[in-house]
């Protein structure tokens, strides 16, 4: 039986947990260990309660930043952040991000919990390489700025005796992202478009890659982390670059289309022209392998959108 399994956690609190990976992994806890007590903290800016469908636990409105009376925990999956990279606004993405996850390392010290927090692919900014987690960090966006400053906290919580495991999230897609519109993943935006009978929109030339992965597979891992992770932090991808050309091939033939692309310039200048996630530490430390290829994820996600 797998050691995620064996250890049942008695409480465990998911903030962010009406968002989209984060209501994705509260079901799945649920499932897992139908006897925990399990608590979700979101405060709806970004969430969604439909996401929340068949949940029997708790549900705290608010936000991570200032959190005093959620109650005490053995686990907790840190997921609340301001997740749209396109803000600006220097001050609200690091207050909401940074504060909110200081906060949350001081309930887990006081409750002597288990910590496991959503980091970022955004960490290692520009790059032309699979990305390892030993690559330094080049922010290009103040969300990727806030993301390395929660894994320079938890470096410091870690050494003053915390448990805390950080998990990067590559370019995650899959069921219950729908709710966050203009910030869900491109294979969703694309998706809609085709659906509606319109060309899918990329930035030119469209060889720009990204390695994208479902959320099933990002969910089993955080579950991973959360039983043999270290004091460190872990890739979550695909491990596998795929451009934008390639997804909208894989689209066409699970929907039925023959779209062209339509292409068009790329109005940003902090824009990750290449994702790629090296799982070597994830999959020798935490037995990750992801089960979806974009071959098998898209038309599993496609059928999903369909129910």
């Amino acid at each position: 039986m797998p050691a995620e399994r064996r250890q049942r956690p008695r409480r465990i609190l998911v903030t962010g947990g009406a968002g989209f990976i984060g209501s994705t992994l509260a079901l799945e806890c649920q499932r897992r260990w139908p006897f925990a007590r399990i608590v979700v903290l979101d405060d709806f800016r970004s969430g969604d309660f439909r996401n929340l469908e068949g949940f029997r636990g708790d549900v705290v409105a608010a936000s991570a930043a200032g959190i005093r009376d959620a109650g005490r925990f053995d686990l907790i999956f840190h997921l609340a952040s301001i997740t749209d990279t396109t803000v600006h606004d220097q001050l609200q993405m690091v207050r909401d991000n940074v504060e909110g996850f200081r906060d949350i390392l001081a309930l887990a010290r006081e409750s002597n919990a288990r910590v496991v927090y959503a980091s970022s692919a955004a960490t290692y900014g520009q790059a032309s390489a699979r990305m390892d987690e030993e690559t330094p960090a080049r922010p290009a966006n103040v969300y990727a700025f806030s993301k390395v400053v929660l894994d320079n906290l938890a470096r410091h919580a870690a050494a003053d005796g915390l448990r805390v495991t950080g998990v990067r999230y590559f370019n995650v897609y899959g069921p219950r992202e729908q709710h966050k519109k203009a910030a869900a993943s491109m294979i969703y935006q694309l998706y809609l478009q085709m659906k509606a009978g319109k060309r899918p929109r990329v930035f030119r030339p469209g060889d720009q890659k990204r390695d994208f992965v479902h959320v099933d597979d990002v969910v089993e891992g955080t579950l991973l982390a959360a039983a043999k992770g270290a004091n460190t932090v872990y890739n979550l991808g695909s491990g596998k670059a795929r451009s934008f050309n390639e997804l909208i091939a894989i689209l066409n033939k699970a929907m039925g289309t023959k779209l062209a692309p339509d292409y068009f310039s790329n109005p940003y200048g902090f824009y990750q022209e290449f994702t790629e996630a090296d799982l070597t530490r994830s999959k020798r430390e935490l037995g990750y392998v992801p089960a979806f290829p974009l071959e098998a994820g898209v038309p599993a996600y496609l059928k999903a959108l369909k129910a």
